[in-house]
């Protein structure tokens, strides 16, 4: 019986074969891969509000609150006592929105992404003698607020009762300062800290 040998050079591409198919597998890795749980929550998100509990705490408003890159309206409540006349209700509306903005969002909006800009401690007045009537001027000057928060401020007024009939809203600062009329547009809206505020001297 003849025993023939296999060439040397096959022997060894058979070999090398299959030492790369035992290898084709997953390789284990010291990178760590571990990126925490899933999010529970869609970023920018909330759940439906219950409108009937809000509107027993106060008066349903929307502020607006940064979320990415984007202004996001949600859901909130001012107190406005019964009877009060219309000059003073848009001064007391703006102040609530003024303060909603500036209050830490809750532990949902957080998970969801919302944050703010607005910092607390501002306070809002009506119009000074000489200024038209729907003006309402701030404590602090709209032009020392930053891009984002006189956004915010500008959007969430434009969408409530201290607005006017045509949604552009007044803004001065304390004393003497110049009056501008400010509008809220979609790319505002859109990106707050890169559109400029379509605004008007009055």
């Amino acid at each position: 019986m003849i025993v023939r040998r296999l060439p040397a050079l096959p022997v060894l591409l058979i070999t090398v074969f299959a030492a790369v198919l035992a290898g084709c597998g997953i390789r284990a890795t010291e990178v760590p891969t571990d990126f925490g749980p899933a999010p529970s929550r869609v970023r920018c998100s909330l759940s439906e509000p219950d409108v009937s509990a809000q509107a027993s705490r106060g008066l349903p408003v929307r502020v607006f609150l940064l979320c990415g890159s984007s202004l996001v309206a949600v859901d909130r409540t001012v107190r406005v006592p019964d009877g009060t006349a219309d000059t003073e209700r848009r001064v007391l509306v703006a102040q609530g929105l003024l303060d909603q903005l500036a209050a830490t969002p809750s532990p949902a909006e957080k998970e969801a992404g919302y944050s703010t800009d607005v910092r607390g401690g501002m306070t809002v007045t009506g119009p000074r003698p000489r200024d038209p009537e729907d003006a309402l001027r701030l404590s602090t000057p709209p032009g020392d607020l930053s891009s984002y928060a006189l956004a915010q401020v500008v959007c969430t007024f434009s969408d409530s009762a201290a607005a006017e009939g045509d949604g552009s809203v007044i803004l001065g600062g304390p004393g003497a300062s110049p009056l501008l009329r400010y509008e809220c547009t979609d790319e505002v809206r859109a990106r707050p800290g890169s559109a400029e505020l379509p605004s008007t001297e009055v």
